[in-house]
């Protein structure tokens, strides 16, 4: 697979992400490097943003709160429209914040 390709794939799961990271290590390029950062920052906004709609869920049992549950989809596909059109744009919300970040990726 090609780096444009590994970078779609990275934002699908964090199974699609390990796929990415283990076939792009050999010669990645900085759009496949920038993507990873992004997406892993994806999932773990993910991971933390489900624990704390959980909570606030049984707390407040405020069904609408489920619908914040949506944000890391969104934020997902526009991950991957970014990639196929090999940009290299921060995601809404989180990608400032992950640019930085993960220094293993490269």
């Amino acid at each position: 697979m090609d780096n444009k390709t590994l970078s779609i794939v990275s934002y699908i799961t964090i199974f699609g992400w390990l796929i990415s990271f283990v076939m792009g290590k050999d010669k990645p390029n900085s759009l496949l490097k920038y993507h990873l950062k992004q997406s892993l920052g994806l999932v773990i906004f993910s991971i933390l943003l489900s624990i704390v709609l959980n909570i606030l869920l049984m707390i407040l049992n405020i069904g609408l709160l489920g619908i914040l549950g949506f944000i890391p989809l969104v934020l997902m596909i526009i991950g991957i429209i970014n990639a196929a059109n090999e940009v290299e744009k921060p995601l809404p919300l989180i990608g400032k914040m992950v640019e930085d970040k993960f220094s293993f990726i490269g």
